[in-house]
């Protein structure tokens, strides 16, 4: 004796070895000896079993779903019932089991209630999952259709329009994710690589720029242009004739100088900074931009501005032109004493936007730095002049290390082959010191004005023995000697700067208002939001530089590398803006010590290079 019993939703057949009232004890066909609860046997059977079985699943195969369901009525039924009814005649033990087979298999149509009893699905209710079936199997095929396309190495356009998507911030229910994923592992590659197969992806660059771009502008790194506001009418600072500093790539000239000297012999600095806040309002479009935004991002080869192209071109102080500004003016005595001048927005003529490039080779160390020479460059004994006050401000903050040995900063440019190269200025050069002192000469005295006025901000605070943070009351910053600190002179490009110029604007002009009072949650919040921007942005301009540099030394075909030691197996390779890691180091290595390594591989697809320590260069470097 055999017997037809369900387990687990499958059906299956046994001989009987031993039967009892609860339990049969059965041999499987496939030579199992188990025990089979009578509750789940549905009929006993003579003659071959495994032979029953198919044909009753064969006759299953051949059971009209529809007339099944139409012949069910509205009640509940057993099965042996319905296949009565389906049969029109009393059933075969291969039928009923059959009926079974098809009542399980069509869960839509057929609500299982208890042990051979089902109750049909509504009309309503089974049309539903008849199209949600319909439309499952549609997305299964397309599915299938767009893997097939990749497999063999053609992006579909409705996959390639979600491919940023699918490969940073992927939707797992997309059909087009489903698609690649499907594709990708068939042909046991990373989604990257079959992005880079298809073409979806040109180059590594672009990949992690996509990534970049879709976590950090999710509506575009594009942006539309913003309309501006009419400005009031603005005086024109009278015999200023001011000049910027900045990199050839800067078109975001936010802080320009003057120098004039007075009857009297004193000198008046001039500092004149690009006043974008002068027409951002509460809640406007361009200032939502700002806080999206919090930063221009650079990084090599490009860069994603954080105003429009007509804000930018509204506000920089480009040359020849007399531009809006927020001025703040020093009068230097013989003894280099800066006393306060004044302040106020108004209109610069500005000269020259003198480029670092241009302008370096004639003014550095080696050149001389005297201001009696003849002018080689336009306002060069103004630079003169104003390099020896910078060396005066740094003495007062007591900043100044002339026999400090010179460090370098490291930049990448790509060339339009594909080519890379690396530039080298010297930190604290000339011309930096310049640029720097005057900035700090600005943002610390505005930043103590905001204080004494009990208006909060931005500012930049390092206690002592503490990290730099930012605080929206100003503290002391520990390690640019100064009492009061915040970042004001760059509103073109930082958020940071832009709200501290509002709250500045209202000590300048009687009628504005401070955007934001102490306490104000929102200051709190945007003090949270620039940081965490601003982070980002940095942390992808370094990946960016560090990829770029490994393909500068393989275009080099270095197989060497110095490096300095900065802590543990941590290097940071000379010449390049690359901090990596290094194997073989001896472990009493002190930091800061020159050491040289060998390349052993680099593969600039996985950003990978292999260095081993070869030996020590120099017992130790100066601070880095």
């Amino acid at each position: 004796m055999n017997i037809f019993y369900e387990e687990s939703g499958r059906f299956k057949v046994a001989s009987v070895v031993q039967k009892n009232d609860a339990t049969y004890q059965v041999d499987t066909p496939h030579g199992k000896r188990t025990k089979v609860k009578a509750n789940n046997v549905f009929a006993e059977f003579d003659g071959d079993a495994a032979a029953f079985l198919a044909e009753a699943e064969a006759q299953a195969a051949e059971i009209d779903t529809d007339l099944l369901w139409e012949v069910c009525g509205g009640d509940e039924f057993d099965a042996a019932f319905i296949a009565e009814e389906y049969f029109g005649r009393h059933p075969a033990k291969n039928e009923l089991a059959a009926v079974l087979i098809a009542l399980y298999a069509a869960p839509m149509y057929f609500y299982k209630k208890g042990k051979g009893i089902f109750k049909a699905a509504p009309e309503e209710t089974l049309k539903q999952a008849l199209a949600a079936l319909a439309r499952k199997q549609e997305q299964e095929a397309q599915i299938e259709a767009w893997a097939a396309e990749l497999a063999e190495g053609r992006l579909p356009a409705e996959v390639a329009a979600d491919l940023k998507t699918i490969l940073h911030a992927p939707d797992k229910q997309a059909l087009t994710y489903k698609a690649f994923t499907k594709a990708a592992d068939a042909k046991k590659c990373t989604l990257y690589d079959l992005a880079r197969q298809t073409g979806g992806v040109a180059s590594l660059p672009q990949y992690l720029q996509d990534g970049f771009e879709l976590k950090n502008y999710p509506h575009g790194a594009h942006q539309a242009d913003i309309d501006l506001p009419g400005l009031p009418e603005l005086p024109l600072a009278e015999g200023v004739r001011a000049f910027s500093v900045d990199d050839e790539s800067t078109n975001e000239v936010d802080d320009a100088l003057s120098v004039q000297h007075l009857p009297d012999g004193t000198v008046r600095v001039g500092i004149h900074i690009a006043v974008p806040a002068l027409a951002v309002q509460a809640g406007s479009a361009v200032e939502q931009a700002v806080s999206r935004r919090q930063s221009t991002a650079y990084f090599p080869g490009g860069k994603i501005t954080m105003l429009p192209d007509n804000w930018i071109a509204a506000f920089s102080l480009d040359e020849g032109a007399a531009r809006p500004a927020a001025s703040i003016y020093f009068d230097v005595d013989a003894e280099w004493r800066a006393t306060f001048a004044g302040q106020r927005i108004e209109r610069v003529m500005i000269d020259n936007n003198l480029r670092i490039q241009q302008i370096e080779p004639l003014f550095n160390r080696e050149t001389g730095l005297d201001g009696s020479g003849a002018e080689t460059f336009p306002h060069r004994n103004d630079m003169a002049w104003l390099y020896r006050f910078a060396c005066a401000l740094q003495q007062q903050r007591g900043k100044y290390e002339p026999e400090r040995a010179p460090q370098y900063d490291y930049g990448i440019e790509l060339g339009e082959n594909g080519e890379v190269s690396v530039s080298v200025r010297e930190r604290g050069s000339p011309i930096d010191t310049v640029v720097s002192e005057m900035m700090i000469l600005a943002n610390s005295t505005w930043a103590q004005m905001l204080h004494e006025n009990g208006l909060p901000g931005l500012f930049r605070v390092q206690p002592a023995l503490g990290k730099v943070r930012m605080s929206t009351q100003s503290e002391p910053h520990i390690g640019m000697g100064v009492q009061h600190y915040g970042w004001f002179t760059s509103p073109l490009r930082r958020a940071a700067d832009c709200i501290n110029q509002k709250q500045l604007i209202s000590l300048m002009d009687e009628t504005a208002a401070p955007r934001f009072e102490t306490g104000d949650s929102m200051l709190f919040a945007a003090l949270r939001d620039f940081e965490a921007a601003y982070a980002a942005y940095n942390d992808f301009q370094r990946e960016m530089e560090a990829y770029w540099s490994l393909v500068y030394m393989q275009q080099q075909g270095w197989k060497e590398a110095e490096a300095v030691l900065l802590k543990d197996d941590l290097v940071r390779i000379s010449g390049l803006p690359l901090v990596t890691r290094a194997a073989g180091i001896p472990f009493d290595t002190l930091p800061r010590t020159k050491i040289l390594l060998s390349v052993s591989g680099l593969d600039t697809e996985k950003r990978f290079v292999g260095l081993n320590y070869l030996k020590t260069l120099a017992p130790q470097m100066p601070a880095v």
